[in-house]
């Protein structure tokens, strides 16, 4: 079997739990409240999804921010001051990277995703000198191979949601980690991407018999919404 630099300090048990969007099953997703309660769960990881607006990192899932605000219309169409005084749900503002960055812990991982456009170069400038351990990830592959030659350092892992050149993409990225839909995640395809070196982590499981299943099968860990129900110890 292959292997390649992992892609972050792994656990005593081998096994990461990374919360997504922070806890998001918790706490109202990509929020500092979100990442807080993840931290608090004893998470390995978290993960975050990242646009630009006015060349800052804002931490935001959607195009628009008509699902996880009180505010309506497309992000790339909103001031960056317009975009911080929505509320992402309880009173919580959306983050920018940085207030990410500088509030979760520097022995809890971070797995930056790519969303939106031309979010490669400010990414790694945002990133380089993080001494943390990272993984930045997206589906838009052709953003995540600027990113890694403008970085090569930090992991780099592509995201799919279907079984189409999972492999070749990965070595072509020169990838750390395959990150994969759950739906997708069979033993075959979990067995025939650890033979090939690479880590894979399953988005997104909250049932904790699945994340077992998932661990038994050999995926590095998976991303899970309710770091409470889907834990270490479960696994």
């Amino acid at each position: 079997m292959l292997t390649r630099t992992p892609l972050f300090p792994p656990p005593p048990a081998g096994w990461c739990i990374v919360g997504h969007r922070g806890a998001a099953g918790l706490e109202p997703e990509n929020t500092l409240a979100s990442f807080a309660r993840a931290v608090a769960l004893a998470v390995d990881a978290v993960e975050l999804d990242v646009q630009v607006v006015e060349g800052k990192l804002v931490v935001i899932h959607d195009d628009t921010v008509d699902r996880t605000t009180n505010g309506a219309g497309a992000v790339a169409e909103r001031k960056l001051t317009e975009l911080r005084g929505l509320d992402a749900g309880n009173g919580q503002a959306i983050p920018l990277l940085a207030e990410v960055l500088a509030a979760v812990p520097a022995d809890v991982g971070i797995n930056v995703e790519l969303k939106g456009a031309d979010t490669a170069l400010p990414a790694a400038e945002c990133l380089r000198s993080q001494m943390r351990p990272l993984l930045v990830s997206s589906f838009d592959h052709a953003e995540l191979r600027r990113f890694h030659a403008a970085c090569p350092q930090i992991p780099c892992a592509p995201l799919f949601g279907r079984w189409r050149r999972v492999l070749a993409t990965a070595e072509e990225l020169h990838a750390t980690c395959i990150n994969i839909a759950d739906r997708i995640a069979t033993p075959d395809h979990i067995t025939t991407i650890r033979e090939h070196g690479f880590g894979c982590l399953v988005y997104t499981v909250n049932d904790p018999e699945r994340a077992r299943a998932l661990r038994s099968f050999g995926a590095s860990g998976v991303f899970t919404d309710y770091p409470d129900r889907v834990c270490r110890d479960d696994t």
